[in-house]
């Protein structure tokens, strides 16, 4: 393992779902890593992840161009993976998503960094409907500009111990009468494991010949919508109906939602999320994906029943469902 102390990596976003993840990574790969976030009280945690002194907590706002600046005084690599879901709480997409990006990579211009890994998504456009997918595209642009060997990873939706997709609809199985068939569940996902994602970020960063290079990122297989809610319906013993929600209505619903934005809550579904369910969210046939980052992708069955559980009507050691339990009824 190389001297950590003569290499250091600043990982703006270090402390959420993904950030720990690639913090991890990167430290046991000889990294000195500095996290720079908003609220260093959230990274404090990170740090027994690597050696004493391995890992520096920073407290970081990218909409500031002058933070930005100091977070990278002293780095030879850097990692962005800030991003907002949903728009509320004086976050906006454009200001996170285009400005916040181009402050990272203008400021890794400016100290001749170029070893810069931007975490961005599948669907990133600047053409696109959804303003997430639309200011992702633009951020993407934005970090081309200034640093041309910069590397643009696109993960589809992640999941893991932790995630916020499926613990979300496990959990609303466990009290709702109903689960929402957006669009009528035929939107497709290619579920990402968030380690294979780190993983992904550790090899951009440590690799030169991925300079300049986009990659999508995508696990071994592709579902639906509808499939995605029936495999957690069924690794927690649940019947519930599905009920499809045409995407009018959807949007219709989101913008109801959306107001929750508003006092700083967390909105169930927002108009621009239901836009976003219009359009498949997979990796494209001529994309270069995991495997020419050499990560072998991981399925989704190999590590969701670890967490899901929690969710099982009946508990932790309730007898798992046998593949064929019907565990939907759709909505007539």
């Amino acid at each position: 393992m190389a001297n950590f102390q003569t290499r250091l990596v600043t990982v703006f976003g270090g402390s959420g779902f993904v950030g720990a993840q690639v913090v991890r990574s990167l430290a046991r790969l000889g990294w000195r890593v500095r996290v720079a976030v908003r609220r260093p009280t959230l990274a404090y945690a990170l740090q027994p992840l690597g050696d004493v002194g391995q890992i520096q907590i920073v407290r970081c706002d990218i909409r500031s161009r002058r933070s930005v600046e100091a977070a990278l005084e002293g780095a030879s690599a850097a990692v962005n993976l800030v991003g907002i879901l949903h728009e509320g709480g004086g976050r906006r997409f454009a200001d996170v998503h285009v400005e916040g990006a181009r402050h990272v990579a203008e400021a890794c211009a400016a100290r001749d960094i170029s070893t810069l890994v931007h975490v961005s998504a599948i669907g990133a456009d600047p053409q696109a409907k959804s303003a997430y997918a639309r200011t992702k595209g633009e951020g993407e642009a934005a970090v081309r500009a200034a640093v041309p060997s910069a590397v643009i990873l696109r993960p589809s939706i992640v999941f893991g111990p932790g995630d916020g997709f499926l613990n979300r609809f496990a959990a609303m199985a466990g009290f709702a009468p109903a689960l929402p068939l957006i669009g009528g569940g035929h939107t497709r996902f290619q579920p990402v494991y968030v380690a294979d994602v780190a993983a992904a970020v550790a090899r951009a960063v440590e690799d030169p010949q991925t300079a300049g290079r986009t990659f999508e990122l995508g696990g071994p297989a592709t579902y639906s919508f509808r499939e995605i809610l029936e495999y957690i319906l069924r690794e927690t013993n649940r019947t519930k109906l599905l009920l499809p929600v045409p995407f009018p209505v959807a949007r219709a619903l989101g913008d109801v939602a959306g107001l929750a934005s508003i006092v700083g809550l967390t909105p169930p579904l927002t108009r621009d999320q239901a836009i976003q369910l219009e359009s498949d969210n997979v990796v494209a046939e001529d994309a270069e994906g995991l495997e020419a980052l050499g990560v072998i992708p991981t399925g989704m069955e190999a590590i969701a029943p670890a967490y899901l559980w929690r969710y099982r009507r009946g508990g932790q050691f309730a007898e798992s469902p046998p593949l064929a339990f019907e565990a939907v009824r759709d909505a007539a």
